[in-house]
């Protein structure tokens, strides 16, 4: 029986992960290699490629040796994020060992009196809308461990926690109003005024939004209620100390924890204030973490040896996670070495030139969703997608604000779903890529439908 149970158990992340990869390399020798001419969009800033100038190039399979190097490559290139994961998880870490973390959460609940519930759709909205408004999206990593805790020590369990993260901002930056990074891009190529068609955008956000909040909260009773049917109820979180609600209720809340909570909030403020008025990323908001984690550990009573000590700790617990990111990039890499991606975009966009414009929206969504696979970034497949889709909704009567619009639902929503961008969100909250499947795939599903029902009452407006 044992046996039994050790051959159909779920795969490793990193299994997971290798076997696309695997699959992936095998289609740089299938799909022929190809490219767009691109030029400098001065309006936008960015390369956008010209419609018409796709061409053969030669074949550039990628050999095993190859696909193996691409793993350290991409360890390289997403470094960035990864060094931002260890400093940002090192201030949340160091909160919990002054004890400010859960003395804080104590202090709230007590606060709240039994509507600490609250915290999540509050969270969820507010994080939605700066997705939706200034494209807020990397910057809640850092956040993530933070309310893992929170909801382990609220009673839930740790997914209830990362996804209120994840689908809040995902929501939010995917059904988005004023996006830059998305709706932006896309509106700028397409010749369309940005900003144009935002009301009802907005009702897209309030449909999608609820959707998320409606599924986490029933998620959330049922776990509570009964933990056995939690998704993750094997995986051990960094942030379960063993806290419960009625631990907490016991423990202290300091002037001294107070002042770390302040210090905290003041980060996460520099954070939104950096990121929408300078152009802060990943490097800066680096820095701010570390920034805040030492003084953090200053006003905890913490000498600079012990602060440098646990921040070692902090990061041998996010390791897993770290080197997830990593892995996950490794796949964009082969397929940008192989000089495939521009081939999917050229025959994908070819298949819906010759349908009805109804249906074509619908293959826009389809489309768009598959792209994001292959093109995780979300200014970077508007740059390759939108030119060759503003064309093609005219030549079939199509307005281009639902083309617009398609783009924005596939390249958003698959972010929860696609291993090259969930990945990373999955490795800092430590949870197993099947796990995050299991939890997520009937939402996807009705999320999916919601888009495709979406669009097409756009296509019978005349949505513009």
């Amino acid at each position: 029986m044992e046996k039994k149970k050790k051959l159909l158990a779920v795969p490793h992340t990193y299994v997971i992960i290798g076997i696309i990869l695997i699959l992936v390399t095998l289609m740089t020798y299938l799909i022929p290699a190809g490219q767009y001419d691109r030029v400098l969009d001065e309006e936008t800033g960015y390369d956008i490629i010209v419609e018409g100038s796709y061409h053969h190039v030669d074949q550039s399979p990628v050999g095993p040796f190859k696909m193996v190097q691409s793993l350290a490559n991409g360890m390289a290139d997403a470094s960035d994020i990864i060094f931002f994961c260890f400093f940002a998880y090192g201030l949340v870490y160091m909160m919990i060992k002054t004890g400010a973390f859960y003395g804080g959460i104590g202090a709230l609940q007590r606060l709240m009196r039994g509507t600490e519930i609250l915290i999540i759709p509050v969270f969820m909205i507010f994080f939605g809308i700066c997705g939706s408004t200034f494209g807020m999206y990397e910057e809640v990593y850092g956040l993530l461990p933070a309310f893992i805790g929170i909801a382990i020590a609220m009673g839930y369990d740790g997914l209830v926690g990362g996804a209120a993260v994840v689908l809040g901002v995902v929501t939010g930056f995917s059904a988005a109003t004023l996006n830059p990074f998305t709706i932006g891009i896309a509106q700028g190529v397409s010749g369309l005024p940005i900003g144009s068609g935002i009301g009802f955008r907005i009702i897209c956000l309030i449909l999608f939004e609820g959707l998320a909040i409606w599924y986490l909260m029933r998620y959330a009773h049922k776990v509570k209620k009964d933990p056995s049917r939690s998704v993750v109820k094997d995986v051990a979180f960094h942030m379960d100390e063993g806290m419960t609600k009625e631990k907490m209720a016991q423990l202290p809340f300091t002037a001294r924890h107070k002042l770390i909570i302040l210090v905290f909030v003041a980060t996460i403020a520099l954070l939104v204030f950096g990121t929408t008025q300078y152009g802060w990323y990943l490097s800066e908001l680096s820095a701010l973490f570390i920034i805040a984690m030492f003084v953090v550990g200053l006003l905890g009573g913490f000498g600079p040896s012990e602060i440098c000590k646990k921040f070692v700790e902090a990061c041998t617990e996010i390791l897993f996670g770290a080197m997830v990111i990593g892995v996950a990039r490794s796949l964009v890499l082969v397929m940008n070495e192989g000089n495939i991606i521009d081939s999917l975009v050229y025959y994908l966009s070819s298949a819906l030139s010759n349908v009805p414009k109804g249906i074509a929206a619908v293959g826009m969504v389809i489309v768009q969703n598959i792209l994001n696979f292959f093109i995780p970034s979300g200014s970077g497949q508007a740059a390759v997608s939108m030119p060759i889709m503003a064309s093609l909704a005219d030549s079939i009567g199509m307005e281009r604000q639902i083309a617009v619009l398609a783009f924005q639902f596939g390249d958003g929503f698959s972010n929860m779903f696609w291993p090259t961008v969930i990945a990373t969100e999955c490795g800092i909250m430590g949870i197993p890529l099947q796990k995050w499947y299991k939890f997520m795939w009937p939402l996807f599903i009705m999320m999916f439908a919601l888009q495709i029902v979406l669009i097409m009452v756009a296509t019978a407006i005349g949505y513009h």
